[in-house]
């Protein structure tokens, strides 16, 4: 059997296509750009194609010998997301049609009832993309969950730095209001299981845990379970949805574009109103995964750097994807470098190592200040920041993402290549680089930025001043971190 994985580079299909391999299915994934899959470490087993839900001439063939087909795409945090996520539904839904795909499976969210009022635009659109998957002439099985708990994913990172950060909070109203949560290796297993589902089936299931919490409770449960002292909850009615997600994008990774439709989400209450899905997948002998366990999972996997994807591997459609040209003179010379050398007193896989392990915790080795300050200017004005950090401590792949960058390239021991993400009035990349002749080994470092208008070229200019400061810190420090870790090994 033959499946299809469309949303490989994000949180839940970056999971799936691998647990479909383990069950001997033969995978297919499809991407906007097939590199973002290059480094994942099933990326051999899978046969990747190149395409664009948005674009129906990009499908052609790439339903060709499908079985089952996973619509796990979302345009959640890009504006304009129910109109995008309506046109690339209905043309998934043709595709699949028209090249006689037995199966379609779709992970949606919870429709709240009708007595609680206007949905979210976030649920109206979940909902909306079932009813068209649901009309398309294939059977169709979709799964309706409401918060997934799982290391990465957004609505556990938002549960995680609120809990973390803030002892005391100021809650809104609807912290109160009934949640079902689901641990993510519940939703995988129902996923992986809908593969085999009888093929005249074409309903929407509700899946939850076996826990019925308010977002309250999940804190303070979230804190047991994390060794950390009962948090204070003083709830105040006008803190709106709105002002919610602001409070969210401040202290959270999760940028406010994201957080105001997962907040607007929860002023509904998500609770599973059947388990029918009982019928076709039995719950586990153990029983479905309870919240403290799956938070216990969560944070083992955190502790033990081995998260597979988080809620930031998937970029979005209006995210800037056009690598970085080859030819310099391709811009008509508005093209600004800032290029740094330095000379290293270190093996270049030393230097490497240094290199690979930049952001996150580590920081980007130059005026911590100054880099906090841009993190906090993007994040004002909508942008993602820096909080995103990394996924992994010390190894970085393809597509993932890096603070406010993501990464473009990696040639191992020699490059790596960033480009940026956060609100610029162009386009940037920053290149770290292993040069090394024989004995010689130095640190290349090159930023480049391509200016969009005279906004963008009086932004260069504005910065400019500072750019001893930040680049060339970075050198001198990337070289001296390198020249300290080959001190360390030395033997004594």
């Amino acid at each position: 059997m033959r499946c299809l994985v469309t949303g490989a580079t994000g949180y839940i299909g970056g999971r799936l296509a691998p647990r479909l391999l383990a069950e001997g299915y033969e995978v297919r994934c499809l991407a906007r750009r097939a590199g973002r899959l290059r480094d994942v470490p099933w990326a051999g087993a899978v046969e990747v194609v190149e395409g664009d839900l948005s674009r129906p001439e990009s499908l052609t063939g790439v339903f060709d010998g499908v079985d089952v087909a996973y619509y796990l795409v979302h345009s959640l945090g890009q504006a304009g997301f129910e109109a995008a996520d309506r046109q690339a539904a209905e043309n998934f839904a043709t595709a699949a049609h028209a090249a006689g795909v037995r199966r379609i499976v779709y992970l949606g969210g919870p429709e709240p009832a009708a007595d609680q009022g206007a949905s979210s635009a976030h649920l109206r659109s979940r909902d909306e993309v079932a009813r068209i998957l649901l009309a398309s002439g294939v059977p169709t099985v979709v799964l309706r969950a409401a918060v997934v708990i799982g290391s990465g994913s957004a609505s556990f990172e938002m549960l995680r730095y609120l809990t973390e950060r803030l002892p005391v909070m100021v809650t809104p109203r609807w912290v109160r209001n009934r949640i079902q949560p689901i641990a993510i290796r519940d939703v995988l297993r129902y996923l992986v299981g809908c593969a085999t589902l009888p093929p005249e089936l074409n309903r929407g299931f509700d899946i939850g845990g076996p826990d019925v919490l308010t977002f309250a409770d999940m804190m303070q449960r979230y804190a047991r379970v994390a060794g950390l002292s009962r948090r204070l909850l003083l709830p105040v009615r006008p803190l709106t949805p709105t002002l919610s997600s602001y409070w969210v994008g401040l202290v959270t990774p999760v940028p406010n574009a994201l957080a105001r439709p997962l907040v607007e989400s929860l002023v509904h209450e998500s609770v599973a109103h059947e388990h029918d899905i009982a019928a076709y997948l039995p719950d586990p002998p153990e029983g479905l995964t309870g919240f403290d366990r799956a938070v216990e999972l969560a944070l083992a996997t955190i502790r033990d750097a081995e998260v597979e994807t988080r809620w930031s591997t998937a970029a979005g459609p209006d995210a800037p994807a056009d690598p970085l040209p080859s030819d310099p003179g391709w811009s008509g010379g508005s093209t600004y470098t800032d290029i740094r050398e330095r000379p290293v007193a270190a093996p270049p896989e030393v230097l490497w190592q240094v290199i690979e392990g930049v952001g996150g915790e580590h920081g980007w080795y130059s005026f911590p200040l100054a880099w906090s300050v841009r993190g906090w200017l993007d994040r004002l004005v909508g942008g993602v920041g820096l909080r995103r950090g990394r996924r992994h401590p010390h190894r970085l792949r393809v597509g993932e993402a890096l603070d406010f960058w993501r990464v473009e390239e990696i040639v191992p021991g020699e490059l790596l290549r960033l480009r940026a993400e956060m609100r610029l009035p162009g386009r940037a990349w920053l290149e770290m680089q292993v040069q090394h002749d024989g004995d010689v080994v130095r640190y290349r470092q090159r930023a480049v930025f391509l200016p969009r208008g005279l906004v963008g070229h009086a932004y260069w200019i504005a910065v400019a001043p500072f750019h001893a400061l930040v680049f060339g810190g970075m050198a001198r420090n990337i070289a001296a971190g390198a020249e300290r870790q080959m001190q360390g090994r030395a033997p004594s």
